[in-house]
């Protein structure tokens, strides 16, 4: 019982520890991973606002090129039109030729004609007070222009659907005095914000690269996850095998004796006190035999220690091999073992011993030398029925075994004998 509530608690132990490692890998990989996506996404969306105000900027500084100069003449060919919005917007050449004045704000618009049929970008010029119906500012427009007018630098945002997905910037446009030439009557002073223009280009092809980009870092993020917990918990389970054997072999440790592999006396009283319980709960018997080989000091004499030791082995190997699975054999200390027998009673407790003795006495140990040795074996019997043991203890039970053993070793060893008053097998 006590072994498997080690192993019960291991498991729990082993199961915690792995959870948490698996928490820590997958919050690590998962915070590596969307922070890559992130990242990538914060530079995308980055370079789409430096697109934007590059647009923005080349367009501006073109239209300050043209104020500079108050405008540009342009010769007026078939399909060019004048400016209706300006005065006097013709001239004409003493060869005859005539010319219509290009200002800013209509430069801006058909070199926005000419990016839109390129399919790259568009821009618009507008305002809250138009001259030109066309620049009349859209919901966007309408929103960025109030909102410069609160001393926001810029506003962009993303709009539409599907292909139709643009990136919309309007930043301001400001008063200077180039500007005053054709809106002066307006009302406008320098520094003022005059209106706005407005950029917009396609990102529908952008934003699906980055949606297969985010498949493509998901797939990784599972993969990285699974090949990392893979790794952790082939380690893991090497480790947890090692310490499973590590701490098998402590408590084997403790639980057995080092030179015969045996139990050891304190797990013997251990197991002891189960078998006692168990017999007590369901009304079975319950045997002890105390062993002691004979004449044993003569052999450490004799032979040495390590002879000895040899000895001690081989009986032991007999205990092992003779033994129930149920039975708890152990060295009890010294040359002296003790056997334990659930659900026995006294006849069969002393048919167990009287095969032990004989064994014990029939078999050969062989020396390194060459030559062999032979030992006998006294060996105490004490059962107790399932009465009896409702007022007797383990102890008891060892103390009986051993007056036994007493009587056995006194009236000239090799040989059984009982608790039983006047009762003992004797070798002829």
């Amino acid at each position: 019982m006590t072994v498997i509530h080690y192993e019960i608690k291991d498991k729990r132990i082993w199961l915690s520890f792995v959870w948490n490692v698996s928490l820590i890998i997958l919050l690590f990989v998962l915070s590596l991973f969307l922070g890559l996506f992130l990242s990538n996404k914060r530079l995308i969306e980055s370079d789409l606002l430096s697109q934007a105000r590059g647009h923005f900027t080349n367009i501006v500084l073109t239209r300050r090129w043209n104020a500079s100069f108050g405008g540009v003449y342009v010769e007026k060919k078939p399909g060019v039109v004048s400016n209706p919005y300006l005065k006097n917007p013709d001239i004409t050449t003493i060869d005859g030729r005539v010319f219509t004045k290009k200002n800013p704000a209509l430069m801006t618009r058909e070199i926005s004609v000419l990016a839109d049929q390129d399919g790259r970008y568009q821009f618009h010029i507008t305002s809250l007070k138009p001259r030109n119906p066309d620049n009349a500012p859209d919901d966007f427009e309408r929103s960025a222009l109030e909102a410069f007018e609160r001393g926001v630098p810029e506003v962009f945002s993303k709009t539409g659907e599907g292909r139709n997905r643009q990136f919309r910037y309007m930043a301001p446009l400001m008063v200077e005095d180039s500007c005053l030439t054709c809106h002066a009557d307006q009302g406008y002073r320098v520094g003022d914000v005059r209106g706005g223009i407005s950029v917009r280009f396609p990102i529908a092809e952008v934003e699906r690269a980055l949606r297969i980009n985010g498949i493509i870092v998901a797939c990784l993020f599972v993969a990285t996850l699974a090949t990392l917990l893979g790794m952790v918990y082939f380690f893991i389970i090497r480790l947890s095998r090692s310490l499973a054997e590590a701490q098998r072999q402590v408590r084997e440790m403790a639980e057995r004796d080092g030179l015969t592999g045996l139990y050891n006396r304190r797990h013997f009283f251990l197991r002891f006190e189960n078998e006692l319980a168990r017999a007590r709960r369901y009304g079975r018997s319950l045997a002890c035999i105390l062993i002691d080989l004979d004449f044993f000091k003569q052999v450490n004499d004799n032979y040495g220690h390590q002879t000895g030791d040899q000895v001690l082995k081989h009986f032991a190997s007999i205990l092992a091999a003779n033994t129930r699975q149920s039975d708890t054999a152990a060295r009890y200390g010294g040359e002296e073992f003790i056997l334990l027998l659930p659900e026995t009673d006294e006849a069969g407790a002393m048919a167990m011993a009287e095969k032990l003795r004989a064994l014990t006495e029939s078999q050969t140990i062989s020396l390194g030398d060459g030559s062999s040795l032979h030992i006998t074996a006294s060996l105490g019997v004490v059962a107790a029925s399932p009465a009896e043991l409702t007022t007797t203890q383990a102890d008891q039970l060892v103390q009986r075994a051993d007056q036994a053993l007493y009587r056995a070793k006194d009236q000239g060893r090799n040989q059984v004998c009982s608790q039983s008053d006047g009762q003992h097998w004797i070798t002829e």
